[in-house]
């Protein structure tokens, strides 16, 4: 089943205004963040190690409290939120590396633990993490049971699903595990990552004889012209972490010139596009455009989380704790009323 999607942008002094709030960690350049915000939370603390990472942060959300290394964070120093998110390093259980996957071992991966850890002290209501789809398969799959395992031990009822970015308004093909958590509620997980009814993205049950689809890897868009450059009409994955490319991976996603027999790969402007981030959302004040530049800019939209998938689950993730204060404030009010 294909998630219906609604991206709908905001001003930010119009986001955030639910009441609900949530705690990023492992934030990245905000991608999970900029999602849940866009769907009414208020951003209420984040921590994030690199330094890159920390001032896109800074610039998006200047009055956040935040820490960097979340091994030495203690949970009382977290804001109180209802909601945690988290996507924590990849670089372990990734099929994009092409060598051995440490797994949960890894010395990156491993750093789920600080933030069960963390959980176990604080309790909150909703969880959500997000890692590669890679993460089912580490350790034939043992790394994911671990991952279960450990948050069901601290009392969360928990359900996952593979998400793909291009079944949500997203120009690029990008497959993601997300686990939500549920505090002690079993029915909370499944009413925020599944649709009781077939959404109008999802596949007909038949088609008559005809052409075969097209693949959209292989239509593409001509821009400017017959001179203009040339490119697909959807991206392959971006990837910050592999074994043979760096930043975007872009033997596989390139601008073409036909006419001047020219390819480049793709600008971080570009990136931020196929990502779906605001223009200019990882270029630093004063920043000039370079190589030097560049470079973590590659690194931190490849490790990003796309914001419409977020904006989604943060919607549902919002629905369901609504539902579940006004089924307790009915509760409260027929106590009183005893």
């Amino acid at each position: 089943m294909t998630p219906s999607a609604k991206i709908v942008e905001l001003p930010r002094s119009q986001e955030g205004t639910s009441g609900y709030s949530v705690a990023s960690l492992f934030s990245g350049i905000g991608g999970i963040d900029l999602g849940f915000e866009r769907a009414g939370f208020e951003v209420r603390y984040q921590c994030e190690i690199r330094p890159f990472c920390q001032a896109v942060l800074e610039t998006h959300w200047p009055s956040v409290p935040r820490s960097t290394d979340i091994k030495e964070v203690k949970a009382d120093e977290i804001p109180a939120a209802d909601a945690w998110v988290a996507g924590f390093p990849c670089q372990d259980v990734s099929l994009a590396r092409m060598g051995r996957r440490d797994g949960l071992r890894g010395r990156q991966s491993s750093l789920f633990f600080e933030f069960a850890r963390l959980v176990g002290e604080a309790r909150p209501r909703v969880l959500l993490v997000e890692n590669v789809s890679g993460l089912l398969s580490s350790h034939k799959g043992r790394d994911f049971g671990v991952v279960l395992g450990t948050l069901a031990e601290l009392g969360y009822s928990l359900g996952w699903r593979v998400l793909n970015s291009k079944n949500f308004g997203v120009p690029q093909s990008r497959s993601r595990v997300y686990v939500v958590g549920c505090y002690r509620d079993r029915e909370g997980p499944p009413s925020i990552l599944f649709e009781p009814q077939r959404s109008e993205g999802m596949s007909k049950a038949g088609r008559e004889d005809g052409e075969k689809p097209v693949s959209p890897f292989k239509r593409i868009l001509k821009h400017a012209g017959a001179k203009g450059p040339v490119t697909k009409a959807i991206a392959y994955c971006l990837y910050a972490e592999s074994a043979r490319h760096t930043g975007t991976d872009w033997s596989r996603n390139y601008v073409s010139y036909p006419k001047d027999g020219k390819v480049r790969r793709l600008t971080p402007a570009e990136c931020e596009g196929v990502m779906c981030f605001p223009p200019g959302w990882t270029k630093l004040k004063g920043m000039k455009d370079s190589d030097e530049t560049d470079s973590p800019r590659y690194h931190a939209l490849g490790n990003a989380v796309t914001p419409p998938v977020a904006e989604w689950i943060g919607e549902r993730t919002l629905a369901y704790l609504r539902a579940s204060d006004f089924v307790e404030a009915g509760k409260d009010e027929m106590a009183a009323s005893l």
